[in-house]
């Protein structure tokens, strides 16, 4: 896995001097829901490359910024931009109630022809432009005007309504969020604020876009990430950059000004999150190596906290996808909030071990993480241990969470805030390798069989003393041949993947195309998503 802005591994925690926290929070690979924000935005459609994991550059078009946009979102990321060619496209986040405009520029080559926007689930009204199929389209070097009013919160899609089997292809298609006009008050008291103050205890920023996703008390979360999933068929993509390019200099709505691309039989190589495919999805959002594709795909969180996920279906293909470590509770689908009929102050979302996602639907739904009946710690506490901090206190509150409901409650400090406590003190080992403390209930398997080419893993979590375990004297790999994973990079990873096997490839070579890993951090890693 990439490097990541975390301090030290499990039983090193110990307060992080100011100066040494502020060094941590200099390179991140995050995920995060970065976008724009309106209520107006112009955009423009253009031609750019895309850079894939096998060394191709892919010719693309895609939606970018016609100028400076108004403002970014969440503003904790100082460092955001946005190119006048992207894909996804700009990710528009907006207030429910505002009257969004968005006005498009088509700067594709001559002969693509006209293009749009088409934004479902909005009622809108158009200015300027020529009449098309679906929608008003802007000429090529022209522009229109889409506008209509944010009439209720949560994920959508946007793309090109102008032959979508070619346009939607080539990378025209975005998300607009958004967010409740005012946040119910469950979700600025009681254990969501005290969660707040947890990260803000341990020097994390809030890089939520809100506090709940919808107008609803049942829909706070503490963290939250932008999925988009597309495929994309190279054949098709180089035969639109040939025809551009042999009929470069025409004249719109000559003879032969077009182009004929033919979109089947559709054979896609590569597949992809947030328009980046395994493993440049884990790194950094807005990084120089994809100028073209910002947003990356990189989940995690702490043990305990809500976290949303957004996820759109943005290709011609189905995608089920398989989230590790718990089912998603799926909130809503194409911002229609899902609500029992009998009590509508609950919600009525399916627990999916696998989500669909659609063609053109997008679903918002819940996922955590608390470690509750593992029977070990995951904290890796050992009553046995010599560490100070294998003694912290766990008093379970009524749900078994320590937390500030505890009594007495858990301060915010707490470094095993949200911890399962009927499995406090439970190490995992029972005959380990290594240095890792013994006397838990089970024994892990050697790690030597876990090794997979130069990179050495022992376990989904490598434990307080990975780097040695790796290439230490305890050891029998070698630094010349065998890495561990960053000093700085200390979880319970998990994989997060499309469960159609040949998704998880990128032209045909695995791993790649659709896959992600989740890493359940605690407390003591500071979880930064600035870049």
């Amino acid at each position: 896995m990439r490097a990541t802005n975390m301090t030290k591994a499990i039983s090193n925690w110990r307060p992080i001097p100011a100066a040494a926290a502020l060094m941590l929070l200099a390179a991140t690979a995050f995920a995060a829901a970065p976008g724009i924000t309106g209520p107006n935005f112009k955009l423009t459609a253009q031609t750019a490359y895309l850079n894939t994991p096998d060394g191709s550059a892919i010719y693309s078009w895609g939606y970018g910024c016609n100028g400076t946009p108004s403002g970014f979102a969440p503003s904790a990321i100082t460092t955001a931009t946005c190119p006048t060619m992207q894909v996804p496209g700009p990710t528009l986040i907006v207030t429910e109630g505002q009257t969004v405009t968005v006005q498009l520029t088509n700067n594709l080559p001559t002969s693509a022809g006209n293009t749009s926007i088409l934004f479902p689930g909005f009622k809108v009204t158009t200015t300027g432009g020529v009449i098309g199929l679906l929608t008003q389209e802007a000429a090529p070097g022209g522009t229109v005007t889409y506008s209509f009013t944010a009439s209720s919160p949560g994920t959508r899609s946007y793309y090109s309504g102008t032959q979508g089997d070619l346009q939607v292809e080539m990378g025209l298609y975005g998300a607009i969020i958004v967010l409740p006009s005012s946040v119910p008050t469950a979700c600025t008291s009681g254990l969501p604020l005290a969660n707040t103050q947890v990260e803000a205890a341990h020097g994390e920023k809030d890089f939520r876009l809100s506090q709940a996703a919808y107008d609803h008390a049942k829909t706070c979360y503490d963290r939250e990430y932008l999925f988009q999933f597309a495929e994309m068929d190279p054949v098709i993509h180089n035969q639109a950059r040939l025809q551009v390019a042999a009929t470069l200099g025409c004249t719109a709505g000559a003879q032969g000004c077009s182009l004929e691309v033919p979109t089947e039989p559709y054979h896609p190589a590569y597949y992809l999150i947030n328009g980046r495919a395994m493993p440049d999805l884990m790194d950094a959002n807005y990084g120089a190596e994809y100028p073209h594709q910002p947003y990356n795909g990189n989940p995690h969180m702490h043990p305990g906290e809500i976290t949303l996920i957004r996820v759109i279906g943005q290709g011609r293909w189905q995608h089920p996808f398989h989230e590790h470590a718990n089912h998603v509770r799926i909130l809503a689908r194409d911002a229609n909030l899902l609500l029992s009929q009998s009590d509508p102050t609950l919600l009525a979302g399916l627990l999916m071990f696998t989500t669909d996602t659609t063609p053109g639907q997008a679903f918002d739904g819940l996922f955590y993480v608390t470690g509750k009946g593992l029977n070990w710690d995951m904290y890796g506490h050992n009553p046995t241990s010599s560490d100070p901090l294998a003694n912290v206190a766990c008093v379970p509150d009524t749900n078994g969470y320590y937390t500030v409901n505890s009594s007495p409650p858990a301060p915010v400090s707490a470094i095993n805030y949200f911890e399962w406590c009927q499995d406090h003190n439970k190490p995992i080992q029972a005959s380990p390798f290594g240095d890792v403390e013994s006397g838990g209930p089970i024994t892990l398997p050697d790690a030597n069989i876990f090794t997979n080419g130069p990179w050495y893993n022992g376990s989904p979590y490598l434990g307080p003393d990975a780097t040695v375990r790796a290439t230490g004297p305890l050891s029998v790999f070698q630094p010349s041949n065998s890495q561990a994973n960053p000093a700085n990079e200390r979880g319970y990873a998990y994989m997060w993947h499309s469960h159609n096997e040949r998704e998880i490839t990128t032209n045909n070579v695995f791993p790649g195309g659709m896959l992600m890993m989740m890493l359940v951090d605690s407390r003591e890693f500071l979880i930064d998503e600035s870049m």
